[in-house]
């Protein structure tokens, strides 16, 4: 099989070379004794070289040298750059089809967002092309973006390098994923947190102040408390009876613990647990934020008396009344307006941890 070596793909669809036999589900087995391999395995790395005001993309050129250096004996290495919105999701598709033993996402929870997404079609996992046994693609992570929470729940740093030695080790574990579901409309995937009302409006504007770094969320916020109302919602969990919670300020559905740039709003989540945390604030006013910003950064707001916390494998969300005007997001990511239905996938991805 030739080596790839460093090979730059920016278009939607990669060709990768094919598997001819199945591999081992992670590196280490590959280099245990008495294992021997017939081939290179091939992990793709997905790039938005754009990310955190082109930061991604100068931390990533540095980076190639350390990744071949670690990597480039037992893998082809091939690297896809991003040109646009949801390119990264087209190329994690090919890239799955094409038998890719890992796909990781370089930059920040956007780039992340759009991988996870990628994993998935008409409803159901990507699989490889004309395969005839077992075969996984696994998803990896560097942390290179403005954001990067969803692996702050793991403990992991925004080293670089601490990534790529998790990608050497090659040890995965099944993780779970939400999906988004709205009548007649497209299926939608997150791995992080998804969220409703004032703290959606405040990613998505701060999604406009990117190139101020961390402070965007911060002038996100401020942007989002302008005109901003409390509002009657209806929330049916795990399909049951349809619930009435009034004056609802922000409802989070957790399936990891961080957003908003370090906020630990779901502090009990976990993507293995099998389940969503569901946070719900009640009635909050400007001051309310200011006097218990540092409780929801640290984790420990659920002691607040305005603040409902509970265990989901499903919710669907309502309004009361009928505005069209209640921001929905997922990892960051503005996805429209209520209503819509967030459901648990469990352990249906093998992320390498």
């Amino acid at each position: 099989m030739v080596s790839l070596g460093i090979a730059v793909v920016s278009m939607a669809k990669p060709s990768f070379l094919r598997a001819e036999q199945h591999l081992p589900s992670d590196l280490s087995a590959a280099t245990s004794p008495g294992f021997v391999s017939s081939r290179r395995r091939d992990l793709v790395f997905i790039v938005n070289p754009r990310g955190a005001n082109g930061r991604t993309g100068r931390e990533w050129k540095k980076l190639l040298p350390y990744l071949r250096s670690r990597l480039g004996s037992d893998c082809n290495i091939c690297e896809s750059l991003t040109s646009g919105p949801s390119h990264a999701i087209d190329i994690t598709r090919e890239a799955i089809r094409e038998g890719a033993d890992a796909v990781v996402a370089v930059g920040g929870d956007g780039t992340l967002h759009e991988v996870v997404n990628g994993f998935f079609w008409g409803g159901k996992l990507v699989s490889k092309h004309d395969s005839e046994v077992p075969h996984t693609t696994a998803l990896g992570l560097i942390p290179l973006g403005t954001g990067s929470d969803f692996a702050r729940t793991f403990g992991w740093t925004n080293d670089p390098v601490d990534a790529i030695e998790r990608i050497v080790k090659g040890s995965r574990s099944r993780i779970d994923v939400g999906v988004i579901t709205k009548e007649g409309g497209d299926l939608h995937y997150f791995i992080n947190v998804a969220d409703i009302h004032l703290s959606a409006k405040a990613g998505y504007h701060a999604s406009k102040y990117k190139r101020f770094g961390n402070l965007c969320y911060v002038i996100g916020a401020l942007q989002a408390f302008f005109g901003h109302n409390n509002h009657d919602l209806k929330i049916r969990v795990n399909d049951g009876e349809w619930e009435l919670n009034p004056q609802v300020t922000a409802l989070c559905i957790g399936n990891a613990q961080f957003f908003g740039g370090g906020m630990r709003i779901t502090p009990n989540a976990h993507p293995s647990s099998g389940n969503f945390e569901v946070v719900i604030l009640q009635d909050f006013k400007w001051y309310d934020f200011v006097l218990k910003l540092h409780k929801l950064y640290n984790g420990t707001h659920l002691s607040v008396n305005n603040v409902l916390s509970r265990r989901a494998l499903s919710i669907e969300v309502e309004e009361v009344v009928g505005t069209n005007s209640i921001y929905v997001q997922s990892d960051g990511e503005f996805l429209g307006f209520l209503p819509r239905k967030f459901s648990i996938l469990p352990g249906v991805i093998s992320m390498i941890c």
